[in-house]
């Protein structure tokens, strides 16, 4: 399964092939973005995750990603609105761009397997940080793991498809 539509239908195929979701971020329970305390726990969330990015070591590389594109203040915004409605909340990142394709969001980066895990060690501590429970945070790490390992795919993919060939059997 991939992101080949611009809609969140594409998203929500994908993950509810993931580990049990009933929907995009919706659980049996409620809403992940419900469960981590809607807009104010997301964005706690959001602003710890950027400052790991921004000041401590575990951030460096992707501090060095951010700086290239967009930069740090305008990721702080736009990772709110994409995970709003990933999570099951507001639908914010569609009602300004139109779509929720996160491939491509993240064209001009170079996702590699360093960024990769980067970014789940950054996000995983914020989780940590900002208090939710364990079993939360499980929850949350599955499907990130899974976007970002096929954004490393992708990327992987997208850089096979650019290198020529050594030689033409």
């Amino acid at each position: 399964m991939h992101f080949t539509d611009r809609t969140d239908a594409g998203l929500t195929r994908t993950f509810a092939a993931v580990g049990g979701a009933v929907g995009l971020g919706i659980t049996s329970d409620g809403s992940l973005y419900e469960l981590i305390g809607a807009d104010k726990g997301l964005r706690a969330l959001i602003e710890t995750f950027y400052d790991i990015v921004e000041f401590e070591p575990e951030g460096e590389l992707l501090l060095t990603l951010h700086r290239r594109g967009h930069g740090v203040a305008h990721s702080r915004i736009e990772q709110f609105d994409f995970l709003s409605g990933f999570l099951g909340g507001p639908r914010l990142y569609v009602e300004h761009h139109g779509h929720s394709d996160v491939r491509a969001m993240h064209e001009h980066v170079d996702v590699s397997e360093e960024a990769r895990d980067a970014w789940l060690k950054c996000m995983a501590i914020a989780i940590d940080r900002v208090g939710l429970p364990n079993d939360l945070k499980q929850r949350l790490m599955m499907p990130f793991t899974h976007v970002a390992k096929l954004l490393q795919d992708a990327n992987a993919a997208n850089v096979a498809i650019r290198q020529p060939p050594d030689r033409i059997a």
